[in-house]
C-alpha cells in the first residue's frame, strides 16, 4: 500500500444557542443550531496500528469518540455557546478552536487531526484542515 493514506471519520450532533452581538442580520438573536461535527484523523507516520486490539486500525472507533464527546460535546451540547466560550461564537471559530483542542488530546495517540467539518445547518459548514 505504498502511497496510500488512510483517514478515519467520525460524525458527532449536538445542540447549542447562541448570538452574534453586532451582526447586522438575524443571527444577531439568540437562536439555536442542531451541529453535526466530523472529525477525520490520520496517524501521524501514515500507517496503521501493527500490534494489539487496535491492529490494522488509525484508531479505534470508540476511542475518538470517548475523547471528542468528552473534549467537545459534552462542554457545548444543550448550551448557550456565548457563556462557553470567550471568544465569537462564529462556526469559523469554533471548529478552530475544536481543530485546537482535538489536535492536543489525539497526540498522545499517534494520531493527528487532518480535518474538521462543522456543519452550522444541513447545508452550510466550515471546514478547518491541516496543512503541514
Amino acid at each position: 500500500m505504498s502511497g496510500t493514506v488512510i483517514k478515519v471519520t467520525k460524525s458527532f450532533t449536538f445542540d447549542a444557542a447562541h448570538f452574534l452581538p453586532n451582526h447586522k442580520g438575524k443571527c444577531s438573536s439568540m437562536h439555536g443550531h442542531t451541529y453535526r461535527l466530523e472529525v477525520m484523523v490520520v496517524r501521524e507516520d501514515g500507517k496503521l496500528i501493527e500490534h494489539g486490539s487496535e491492529e490494522g486500525m488509525v484508531i479505534d472507533f470508540s476511542d475518538l469518540k470517548a475523547i471528542v464527546n468528552a473534549e467537545v460535546i459534552e462542554k457545548v451540547d444543550h448550551k448557550l455557546l456565548n457563556e462557553v466560550f470567550s471568544f465569537r461564537t462564529t462556526a469559523e471559530n469554533m471548529a478552530a478552536h475544536f481543530f485546537s483542542v482535538l489536535t492536543d488530546k489525539l497526540q498522545p495517540y499517534g494520531v493527528k487531526v487532518e480535518k474538521i467539518r462543522l456543519f452550522e445547518t444541513p447545508d452550510s459548514y466550515v471546514e478547518v484542515e491541516d496543512h503541514e
